[in-house]
């Protein structure tokens, strides 16, 4: 409206002096072009608060994500150390021949029954695809045509099933975005309680692994186990004096197994959510690259238009100057 004003007083200025030329179509191109001008400026203006809150995000992810990797390495050593004990079990051939945890021996896996299935994904959105390739890996367990007893982790998971109209066990309230062994603990003791009734008869988790610095969404089985996920091949020193397992072999098993698998469920927690902020680290990146280049353009675009205003702007004094100096000669 002030360019506009502007204009219009240098038009009537122009028909003062009796120039009749001095409304070419400069003073129409100004008025429709300020208003772009000031556009294009709130625009650099709006971008570069945006590229503010990508930025702080991107940090915010690095940080939570450096956390939940230092908790995880602390842990890592006491279930290792579990995870030996089971292989001490195997190599003193002590290990009952049926238990509720294994697979027979000999015997093949069949895909029947109800299973169970542990979905964790992230509470929120903005981290590319991270929700939706690990939701796609769980629904894979549908091709086998068996009934899925679903356990949840995370809004958003909880949030598809809803829509697709899929019944949920079990949704765990407590935000993703904060593991911690005592929840893993509980999602392990709710767990095993219904495997432990026959309610399933296998339980898988779908969570997504990260392997160095990139993410895979993975569905693995943590019930029952093959008994040579514990046998290694490497050539190890033989157990020279037996071990003495008091109540029993089956006792001290169950405990160490309820431990082991409750590790598993703390180390997907954990994964998952280091992959959910290095996926949204990745995200506000690229919208941090794409918000640069965006203001680049724009600015180069926002100078260019300033400078034909600024052009524009003398040529119309110099030929204002010109005409009352016509206008004076003539007299």
């Amino acid at each position: 409206m002030v360019g506009a004003k502007k204009c219009r007083q240098r038009n009537l200025v122009s028909q003062n002096h009796g120039n009749s030329s001095a409304r070419p179509a400069l003073e129409l191109r100004e008025v429709c072009s300020m208003p772009n001008i000031q556009g294009i400026k709130k625009r650099i203006d709006s971008i570069k608060e945006t590229r503010k809150i990508t930025n702080a995000m991107y940090l915010i992810s690095s940080t939570k994500m450096r956390k939940a990797k230092s908790d995880l390495d602390r842990t890592r050593p006491y279930f290792e150390a579990l995870r030996v004990e089971i292989k001490r079990i195997f190599r003193q051939g002590d290990m009952p021949a049926e238990n509720r945890y294994f697979y027979p021996v000999n015997v093949t896996e069949k895909l029947t029954g109800t299973f169970a299935c542990l979905l964790i994904t992230g509470d929120k959105g903005l981290a590319g695809a991270y929700n939706y390739n690990v939701i796609k890996q769980a629904m894979t367990l549908l091709d086998y045509g068996c009934k899925i007893k679903w356990y949840v982790v995370g809004e958003y998971g909880r949030q598809l099933l809803s829509q697709r109209g899929i019944p949920v066990e079990k949704s765990f309230l407590y935000t993703a975005q904060n593991p911690t062994m005592h929840r893993a603990r509980e999602i392990c003791d709710i767990l095993l309680a219904d495997y432990n009734k026959g309610e399933f008869t296998k339980i898988y988790v779908a969570y997504t692994d990260m392997r160095g610095m990139s993410d895979e969404a993975v569905l693995t089985r943590i019930l029952p186990f093959h008994r040579k996920e514990f046998v290694t091949t490497t050539v190890e020193e033989p157990v020279r004096a037996p071990f003495e397992y008091v109540p029993s072999v089956e006792v001290v098993l169950d405990n160490i197994m309820q431990s082991y698998i409750a590790g598993f469920i703390y180390s997907a927690l954990v994964d998952s959510f280091c992959s959910e902020q290095h996926a949204r680290m990745t995200a506000m990146k690229a919208a941090n690259d794409n918000a640069e280049k965006l203001i680049s353009e724009l600015s180069v675009q926002y100078n260019r238009m300033r400078q034909a205003a600024i052009t524009q702007e003398i040529t119309e004094v110099a030929a204002g100057a010109r005409a009352q100096l016509k206008n004076k000669g003539e007299v």
